[in-house]
C-alpha cells in the first residue's frame, strides 16, 4: 500500500477541482451568474438576468451525434453487460457528463449474484491517479452519495487490491477486487499529455462569450423600454401651467395644450428614437465567435441564415463538428472498452490480461444519418465498391455508413 497516495490526498485533489466542474454545470444548466462590468444600467433594472443556452447547445449538439452501437467481436460477451445495465441511459449519461466536466467515471460493483453493476459518476464527485499508458486509474476516490447539504454520506476508495466503502456512521466495508485495476474507470474527452483528464466542451472562451452575450441582452432589454417610449419635450410652456402628468401624457393618444396668457403656442417635439439594431448586430457577432469556437453554425444558435438544407449541406456546414465527434468517439471508445474489460473480470471473478480484449472494437452509429436522397447515392457507391471488390461491404459496413440495421442481421 506504500505506493498509493491515499484517500486523504485524493479527497483534497477532488476538493480543488470540483469547483471548476460545478461552474461548467452551471453554464450547462443555464444557472450561471452575470458578471456586469458596466455602470450605465439604472439600479431599478438590476433584476433583469438574461438566460442563454448556448453552452447547453454546444454540448447537446455533439452528444446527440455520438451514439454508441456495440462492441464488435463480442468474445467475452461484454455487450450483454451493458444490455443489463440500461445501455441507452448509461452511454448517453457517460458521454454527456464527460463533455461537460472533461471526464466522468464509471463505478463497477457486483450485485448480490456477483453480476457487475455500472454507475456513472460526474467529474465533481470522483478523481484518481491515472496511468498514462492504459488510461486507467492506479487508485481512485468517489463520492457515491451526499445529503441535502451536499456533505458526503457514502464514499469509496479504490485500489487494485480492494474497494473500500465508507458510510457515515458505519464501519468501513472492504470488498476484494478480482480485477487487476481499480473498479473506477475514467471516460475522458480530448485528453493530452499535459491534461490527461481531458478538456471540457465548455471552454473558457465559451463561458466568456456567453457572458458578453448576456450583457448585450441585458442592455438591449433596458434600451427596449426607451425604444418603446421615446423621450419627448415641450418648449415655451408657461410656468403657470398646470403640472402635467408625465405618465398619462406618454400613454395618451390625444394631448390638449392651451395657449399661454400672451397667446403663445408651446412647441412639442420628440428626440430621435433609439435604434435596437446595434444590439442585434453585436449579439450576432458574438454568436459567430461562439459558433467558430464550438464547430456550430449560426442556424444552431438561433440565427436563421438560409432555407432548410439537405443532409449533405448540413454535413458540409458541420465539418468541424464531425471531426470533433470522430475524435471523441476514439477516446470514449477506449474508456468504454476499459469498462467492459473490468466488468468482465468482476463477472467471471477472473483477473484477465488486458491484451485479451484487444480484438474487441467499439462500433458507433453514423454521426450524420443520411436522408432518403443521400441513401440513393450511398447505395450506388456500395454497389460499385462490391462490383470492384466482391463482398467488400457487408451488413456491418452498411450499418456503419447508414445506421440502418437489416432484418436479417440478428
Amino acid at each position: 500500500m506504500s505506493e498509493y497516495k491515499g484517500m486523504a490526498y485524493l479527497k483534497k485533489k477532488l476538493s480543488s477541482k470540483a469547483s471548476r466542474v460545478n461552474v461548467r454545470y452551471d453554464y450547462y444548466h443555464m444557472k450561471n451568474g452575470l458578471t456586469d462590468m458596466g455602470k450605465m444600467i439604472p439600479p431599478s433594472y438590476n433584476w433583469i438576468r438574461p438566460v442563454l443556452g448556448w453552452c447547453a447547445k454546444a454540448v447537446d449538439t455533439l452528444a446527440d451525434r455520438i451514439v454508441f452501437d456495440s462492441f464488435e467481436d463480442n468474445t467475452f460477451y461484454v455487450n450483454e453487460i451493458f444490455d443489463n445495465n440500461n445501455r441507452d441511459v448509461f452511454f448517453d449519461s457517460a458521454i454527456l457528463s464527460a463533455l461537460v466536466s472533461s471526464c466522468c467515471f464509471v463505478y463497477i460493483s457486483a450485485d448480490e449474484t456477483g453480476y457487475p453493476r455500472l454507475q456513472v459518476i460526474d467529474g465533481s464527485n470522483a478523481t484518481g491517479i491515472i496511468d498514462p499508458i492504459t488510461n486507467m486509474l492506479r487508485e481512485g476516490y468517489a463520492v457515491l452519495d451526499r445529503d441535502n447539504n451536499f456533505n458526503p454520506t457514502i464514499e469509496a476508495y479504490f485500489t487494485a487490491e480492494q474497494t473500500e466503502i465508507y458510510r457515515r456512521g458505519y464501519d468501513v466495508e472492504i470488498y476484494d477486487n478480482p480485477a487487476p485495476y481499480p473498479l473506477l474507470v475514467p471516460i475522458i474527452y480530448r485528453p493530452d499529455a499535459v491534461r490527461p483528464f481531458g478538456h471540457s466542451r465548455i471552454s473558457r472562451a465559451c463561458m466568456e462569450l456567453v457572458q458578453e452575450a448576456m450583457r448585450t441582452l441585458r442592455r438591449s432589454e433596458v434600451s427596449a423600454e426607451f425604444y418603446s417610449f421615446p423621450q419627448k419635450y415641450i418648449l415655451g410652456l408657461s410656468d403657470d401651467a398646470e403640472k402635467m402628468d408625465k405618465w398619462g401624457a406618454t400613454m395618451s393618444s390625444l394631448l390638449t395644450i392651451t395657449k399661454d396668457d400672451d397667446g403663445g403656442n408651446p412647441t412639442v417635439g420628440q428626440f430621435q428614437q433609439q435604434s435596437m439594431s446595434p444590439y442585434s448586430e453585436q449579439l450576432k457577432s458574438i454568436a459567430s465567435l461562439f459558433a467558430g469556437e464550438t464547430g456550430l453554425t449560426l442556424d444552431d444558435l438561433g440565427f436563421a441564415t438560409s432555407n432548410p438544407a439537405s443532409c449533405e449541406a448540413i454535413r458540409a456546414a458541420h465539418e468541424n463538428l464531425r471531426l470533433t465527434a470522430r475524435k471523441a468517439q476514439r477516446t470514449f471508445g477506449s474508456g468504454f472498452l476499459n469498462v467492459a474489460y473490468l466488468a468482465a473480470c468482476v463477472r467471471d471473478n477472473t483477473a484477465y490480461m488486458r491484451y485479451a480484449f484487444s480484438d474487441i472494437k467499439p462500433q458507433w452509429l453514423p454521426i450524420f444519418e443520411p436522408d432518403s436522397a443521400a441513401l440513393s447515392g450511398v447505395g450506388d457507391a456500395i454497389l460499385k465498391i462490391n462490383q470492384a471488390v466482391p463482398d467488400y461491404l457487408g451488413a456491418k459496413g452498411i450499418r456503419q455508413l447508414t445506421g440502418i440495421e437489416g432484418e436479417n442481421n440478428g
